[in-house]
């Protein structure tokens, strides 16, 4: 009889910053089909969801892709829902409001690899640091590049799993990396983002490397912080556009801060300072090609004129980009609400 193993993904209940969890399912004579991926009971009283004594939590299948790694493997997104089927609280992707797949989303996905023996990113001494930023950036070379081997591979596994991987790249600092990840919708360019986090996990588990998703691990010094920068465009955006347009989105993003701010992941003061192709957390800035400004207009959208992306940079590397992509949504609509009034 023909077996399929199906990992069940999900986030747990951990605050301020919730994490991956995952457990396998097997199933005989599995079509590959989402809606035969039946739901699924754990034990929330484990993953900060229930209490020990009303424990029962259902994880929700809501995206499945090819499972790369495993044979007759899939690897199945899921939302958490309480044990009478209602969302749980912890469950980002079933509270978006707004869901639009007008709306594409490019997620630049940033991360530190460490060595979990001395708790420092790849290339870093025991004492002290290596050469200051500078030749990290997509830097070739053994003094120059760290973990290669894993993010290789894991570009690899993504592509062979349908994600809709865009590139790679070393960071600035050492032992820093990026993916970047397209999507349409807040709910299906999360799915792709989580699912890649999950990848980079379990490729970093099997060569023994820790994966800091923290927006700052570096603490305060002369090191760059990790973000997941997120480019977005609407209909109008990509086939209208016009500065007029593109000013007033910006200006949409600056009348709610906060809003922003609260589900951009925590610790992001630590990283928008000012510093390091930031803007400080509690000012807020645009403009073309600038990389310390808050919100970046690229010059390809100026070139075009005035249409396609932008890219809003505060967003940390922890974020729920779920959420992220949820607010801006919310933001973009805000401002053709104020045209049509």
């Amino acid at each position: 009889m023909a077996y399929s193993k199906l990992e069940y993904i999900w986030l747990d209940g951990y605050k301020p910053t919730q994490t991956l969890r995952s457990k396998t399912k097997v199933i005989h004579d599995f079509s590959g089909d989402l809606e035969d991926a039946p739901i699924w009971s754990f034990d929330g009283s484990s993953t900060e969801q229930a209490t020990g004594e009303a424990s029962d939590c259902l994880l929700k299948p809501v995206a499945i892709f090819p499972d790369p790694d495993r044979e007759n493997g899939y690897l199945v997104m899921t939302e958490v829902l309480n044990a009478d089927g209602s969302p749980h609280e912890s469950n980002g992707r079933a509270h978006i409001d707004d869901e639009d797949e007008d709306f594409w989303f490019g997620f630049e996905q940033e991360y530190f690899l460490k060595d979990p023996s001395t708790g420092l990113p790849l290339g870093f001494p025991e004492n002290g640091y290596p050469a200051p930023q500078g030749p990290y950036y997509c830097g070739v070379g053994a003094d120059s590049a760290f973990g290669r081997e894993i993010i290789d591979e894991h570009l690899d596994l993504c592509l062979k799993a349908g994600l809709n991987v865009e590139g790679i790249n070393a960071e600035v600092a050492a032992g820093q990396w990026e993916f970047q990840i397209f999507g349409k919708g807040a709910a299906n360019a999360g799915d792709e983002i989580w699912v890649g986090r999950y990848l980079i996990e379990r490729t970093a588990e099997k060569y023994g490397v820790v994966v800091d998703w923290h927006p700052k691990p570096l603490g305060d010094t002369d090191w760059n912080g990790s973000g997941m920068h997120a480019n977005f465009s609407n209909g109008a955006m990509r086939d209208e556009g016009g500065e007029e347009l593109m000013t007033k989105i910006c200006e949409a993003f600056a009348d709610n801060i906060q809003e922003h701010i609260a589900v951009y992941g925590a610790d992001n003061d630590k990283r928008l300072t000012g510093k390091h192709e930031t803007q400080s957390i509690d000012k807020f800035s645009y403009g073309v090609s600038d990389r310390g400004a808050s919100i970046r207009i690229p010059v390809g959208t100026v070139e075009d004129g005035w249409k396609g992306r932008l890219e809003d940079r505060r967003p940390a590397s922890n974020a729920d980009p779920y959420k992220v992509a949820a607010q801006i949504i919310k933001t973009v609509h805000s401002v053709s609400e104020k045209v049509a009034s």
